[in-house]
């Protein structure tokens, strides 16, 4: 759904990335805006680092739900999480 480039620096630097691979302008907002949602669910409990998320088009074919299950367990995988989720 989405691909996680992760460097460690100190402070939190963001990228949403959509490319037109994903379709036309408003396909490409809206997968952005998903990403975003996302990212802002789990912001408080993750590392410092610069974090750049790349759309890919099943991410704009699924739930957020699903999304968001897929996201929890990309960041548990990349020990990207900090102390316990709330």
């Amino acid at each position: 759904m989405f691909v996680l480039f992760y460097k460690e620096t100190q402070g939190y630097n963001i990228g949403f990335v959509a490319s037109k691979k994903i379709g036309n302008a408003v396909k490409r907002n809206r997968a952005k805006r998903l990403l975003r949602a996302l990212f802002l669910v789990y912001c408080d409990n993750l590392k410092e680092g610069s974090y750049i998320l790349v759309a890919k088009q099943p991410l704009l074919e699924s739930t957020f739900a699903n999304a968001k299950e897929i996201f929890l367990t990309t960041l548990k995988r990349s020990s990207l999480l900090r102390g316990r989720l709330r």
